[in-house]
């Protein structure tokens, strides 16, 4: 299963071609994930990431959560469009302390034909905020991301 959230884009994140901005790109994905597993104020029972958002992002939370690792794989490039682009995520693995979160960024949702422009991989390392040392995943984090755990991203080219 993957969560699909719908990502605007913005004005700034062009470059001279008209295209979404290669390093533009991480800060979508960015997006995409907090709406997905970030807990924020304003996450209702009918959000993006409602039942996945179990991560406590706020100042002063015990958990931090660092990038260890990214990789993009650019299929298309992305021009400007009002409507949201359409992120899928889902963990491609999940393991102690880490998980990679992967994203295939398409089209809007309802556009045709329906273009896959990105494939990208994300690890994230769980920390404890008082020792900055990795922890590991809680059983309730586990079994809020485990219905979204997935075959891992398949490059292209290596």
């Amino acid at each position: 299963m993957r969560l699909h959230v719908p990502t605007p884009l913005r004005w700034s994140d062009l470059d001279a071609y008209g295209h979404v901005n290669n390093a533009r790109m991480l800060s979508l994905l960015e997006e995409a994930r907090i709406q997905a597993f970030w807990v924020s104020d304003d996450t209702s029972e009918h959000a993006v990431g409602a039942s996945t958002a179990v991560i406590d992002a706020t100042p002063g939370a015990n958990t931090i959560t660092l990038i260890a690792r990214q990789e993009i794989e650019y299929l298309a490039p992305i021009p400007y469009q009002r409507q949201p682009v359409d992120i899928e995520l889902w963990i491609g693995r999940m393991g102690g302390a880490s998980l990679d979160v992967c994203y295939e960024v398409y089209s809007p949702a309802g556009v045709e034909p329906r273009v896959l422009y990105t494939r990208a991989v994300t690890t994230i390392v769980l920390v404890d905020a008082a020792t900055e040392r990795p922890r590991r995943i809680e059983a309730h984090e586990q079994s809020a991301w485990a219905p979204y755990l997935g075959e891992p991203v398949e490059f292209r080219r290596r």
